[in-house]
């Protein structure tokens, strides 16, 4: 019967991108400890292991490209050849390489060959000549060390191989990295007898169920909070009862059979009332420990250490940094801090965005660093830590931090509100204008960052849909801290019930700080606001009811007032409200389509007798607040209701029709140029609302005609953006000195780039 290979490709996929996985991750440990023994061998029997794996399973394009990498890495254990950075990242491309094609096979293609380049480029790099590097099936070349996973010489004199022990070849699919546990997939008589006993079984099962599994929990976790409400109001009904039948029995006094009856009928009726809800209270606390066994046992089902998203990133910020000119240590920590799967899989792209913010105009270059008095290399440090039943993510950097008059000026610049609203702005009001869709810091939008379209995703990530909040902490000069604060799961959230006017609202636990009563007369009048003082801050206060448009009695003020503190970013705000109802994990359901544009509600979840409990959205009660202080002071400013008009500088017709088509599609009024002079012309007699130049022009070039918009009062502040084909780094700069505000390169140009960056820019 011949060997079906194709029920084991899963599992051979699943393990080469585990062994995939520590190449890549020991080449980056490699670049801070070169010449580690330890690492060195580990990948060298990672590679052999993907090699005689992939050769079991007839797939000669894996195992031509593994056995090519063995070769380097047994070269550089041997001490042949240095592992130099064009070593590494011909290793790395082989990685990329290996990862493609195993995403290949996934999908059903177990033909593909190996790239002759890259196989030639490895062969080159171990220093064998291309005719010497032999074929799949041939024997490795000999090194100065024997190809065996233990890395020990030989000996005549070893012990022979006794009858109950198996022998461990070089190809064997059993050879395992030091200090790696056994794989689950490995059959248990390839395992070390001191393993066996520590082999653990896996079972694949489709996400999709798992999901419905985990959504099922929580409802009965919800179920269940109700179940416990309506024993609570049980058992003041049984209190209620007892309560009348010693008001009927004192009635009755005079009538005394009667009232020996009724006493009697009361006593029988109360008993068994009261043991009814007795049984049922212990019932229920049964429940409560199955309850949150359940919960606690579902969730961890799903629950992924952070490591899964935080470990590729570092391959990604390496080459970042080195597209860049960077130097940087990229420190990871607290990646086996756990999360549900969903949160995982939804903050990959926030942590990329705050990344390559931090890279392009957060760290300076070595030169700036070294100028300021600090390290020429930089650091970005990204950590996870549990806190209060959460999870918070610090990413920080020691760059030059977020300047707040740097801030003003942009949004000043860019229209955003007028000076004396953004004079009167707080500090934490302006850092918080960086999540605003479309703001930048960086002073050229580039590539890499500063179209502004990073930090709005963020926060609606973050805060909108996963229930957490953004807190930033910088210094100028000295860098900046991103604390991402989330809920440790989507499947119930931790919400607070609050009453304000009779009416329950829900707030996540994750946006509250404290809750506190204070007396009528610890609220103190500032300017036109109201505060209260807490361990030396002022914090605002104002009524919930106020903010969620709810009438307030007249005559209803109390001399004790209790208080809810929450916090949004960097500011914090004090609730007053009629009552704190506690604190339960709920399920909370989406808002039906036709009311998702309710800013104040982000979502709902369901309360006693069925009740519809709305889960207030936090920013909304904050900008709520500010509104009631200063009607109108932070709407944006009203831009004019008019086609904004481009003019567009090229010496290359094609191109300026190009870009003039795009630019008209989507609104705008376009003016072309054929060149800087021409356009500089055009300039003097009309106000354009952005400028799109080419550098390399006849008569007078896309620099220096920049250089003189700059130095022309009415063109000061309008936008200019440079597109060409220049993409070195010193063009870039001098794009920066001359003025502009946007650098695209030819090679990277598109429609969506294009009109992006314009919107940024301008609206």
């Amino acid at each position: 019967m011949a060997f079906d290979h194709s029920k084991f490709l899963a599992r051979f996929v699943e393990e080469a991108r585990e062994h995939c996985s520590r190449i890549s991750e020991g080449l980056l440990n490699l670049e801070n400890t070169p010449g580690d023994a330890e690492i060195i061998n580990g990948l060298f029997r990672s590679a052999h292991t993907i090699k005689g794996s992939s050769r079991m399973m007839k797939l000669s394009g894996v195992t031509e490209l593994a056995h090519k990498m063995e070769d380097v890495l047994d070269a550089v254990r041997g001490g042949k050849i240095a592992l130099t950075a064009a070593a590494s990242d011909a290793l790395f491309r082989g990685v990329d390489t290996l990862t493609a094609m195993l995403e290949k096979i996934t999908a059903g293609d177990t033909s593909m060959e190996a790239p002759m380049a890259l196989c030639e480029e490895l062969a080159q790099v171990a220093a064998i000549p291309a005719e010497q590097s032999g074929k799949p099936d041939d024997k490795p070349a000999k090194s100065d060390k024997p190809d065996r996973p233990d890395d020990k010489p030989a000996k005549s004199d070893e012990k022979p191989v006794k009858p109950d022990e198996k022998p461990v070849k070089p190809d064997d699919k059993s050879v395992k990295p030091d200090k790696q546990p056994a794989t689950a997939t490995a059959p248990a008589a390839s395992l070390p007898a001191s393993d066996k006993g520590r082999q653990v079984d896996y079972l694949r099962v489709n996400a999709a169920k798992l999901d419905e599994l985990i959504r099922l929990m929580g409802e009965i976790v919800s179920e269940h909070g109700r179940f416990r409400r309506h024993i609570g109001r049980l058992s003041e009904i049984e209190r209620a009862t007892a309560r009348h039948l010693i008001s009927m029995s004192e009635r009755f006094e005079t009538d005394e059979d009667q009232n020996n009856t009724l006493v009697e009928a009361g006593a029988a009726l109360q008993l068994s009332l009261r043991q009814s809800v007795r049984a049922m209270h212990d019932a229920s606390l049964l429940q409560d420990h199955l309850v949150s066994d359940l919960q606690e046992t579902s969730l961890r089902m799903r629950m992924q250490p952070l490591s899964t998203v935080f470990d590729p990133l570092r391959r990604t910020v390496r080459d970042l940094a080195h597209e860049h000119g960077k130097d940087i240590d990229f420190v990871l920590e607290g990646g086996d801090t756990e999360l549900d799967r969903k949160i995982i899989d939804r903050i990959g792209d926030s942590l990329m965005h705050m990344i390559r913010n931090s890279l392009d105009h957060g760290l300076e270059n070595s030169e700036e660093r070294v100028a300021a008095g600090k390290p020429a290399k930089g650091t970005i440090r990204l950590s996870a830590f549990y806190d209060s039943g959460c999870v918070t993510i610090s990413l920080s950097d020691d760059g030059k931090g977020l300047s707040v008059d740097g801030i003003r000026e942009k949004a000043l610049s860019k229209r955003l509100f007028e000076a004396d609203t953004l004079a009167g702005m707080s500090r934490a009001e302006i850092i918080d204008l960086i999540f605003m869709p479309g703001f930048s810091t960086s002073p050229i939008i580039t590539d890499l960052s500063g179209r502004g379209v990073g930090m709005d995703v963020v926060r609606k990530s973050i805060v909108d849909e996963l229930k957490g909040t953004i807190i930033v902490e910088t210094r100028e000069g000295k860098g900046t801290t991103f604390l991402l604060r989330l809920p440790l799961n989507l499947a119930v959230f931790s919400l607070f019930f609050v009453s304000a006017n009779g009416k329950i609202c829900a707030m996540p636990a994750t946006s509250l700080v404290e809750m506190l009563s204070v007396e009528q007369s610890d609220i103190i009048e500032i300017v036109n606001k109201r505060a209260i003082r807490l361990r030396e801050q002022i914090i605002p206060v104002e009524n919930l009811a106020t903010l969620i448009k709810l009438p307030i009695e007249s005559g209803s003020e109390k001399n004790e007032l209790l208080v809810v503190i929450i916090k949004d970013g960097e500011e914090k705000l004090a609730l007053l409200v009629d009552d704190i109802l506690g604190r339960e994990e709920m399920v909370v359901k989406p808002m039906p389509a036709h009311l998702k544009n309710l800013r104040m509600v982000s979502g709902v979840t369901i309360g006693e007798r069925d009740s519809i409990i709305n889960v207030l959205h936090i920013p909304e009660l904050f900008r709520q607040a500010r509104e009631i202080v200063e009607p109108g002071r932070l709407t944006p400013a009203v831009k004019e209701d008019r086609s904004a008009t481009v003019l567009v500088v090229d010496d290359s017709i094609n191109t300026r029709e190009i870009e003039k088509s795009i630019l008209e599609a989507y609104g705008y009024t376009v003016v072309t140029a054929e060149d800087g002079e021409d356009a500089f012309e055009k300039t003097r007699e009309v106000l354009y609302d952005l400028v799109i130049t080419d550098v390399e022009m006849p008569r007078l070039d896309g620099f220096s005609f920049t250089e003189r918009l700059r130095a022309d009062d009415r063109y000061r502040h309008v936008p200019v953006i440079i597109v060409t084909s220049r993409e070195k780094d010193e063009d870039k700069r001098r794009g920066i000195q001359v003025g502009a505000n946007a650098y695209i390169v030819k090679g990277a140009f598109d429609q969506s780039n294009l009109i992006e960056t314009v919107r940024s820019l301008i609206g």
